[in-house]
């Protein structure tokens, strides 16, 4: 699905047809079809988003919680 579609419901016209004026008949269509354009938006963005989620979770490991007064290691080949 092209931005484009996403934003005005249909493809980019290529071309110079010149079409009728049409006054507010499809308003409820269009609205019907921007719902429908928003509903695969959504679902391709999950979709994505769980996509990407599990790329990263692959190789991330338990997270290690410390508390106060533990005795750490801290590297200091950095610090001038």
């Amino acid at each position: 699905m092209l931005p484009f579609e996403a934003n005005n419901g249909q493809n980019p016209r290529m071309g110079f047809k010149l079409r009728k004026k049409r006054r507010f008949k499809g308003v409820e269509r269009f609205a019907k079809r921007m719902e429908e354009v928003q509903g695969k938006a959504k679902a391709a963005l999950t979709k994505a988003q769980q996509e990407i989620r599990r790329y990263m979770d692959r190789k991330r490991g338990e997270v290690v919680e410390y508390q106060v007064g533990d005795l750490v290691l801290l590297s200091t080949k950095d610090l001038k």
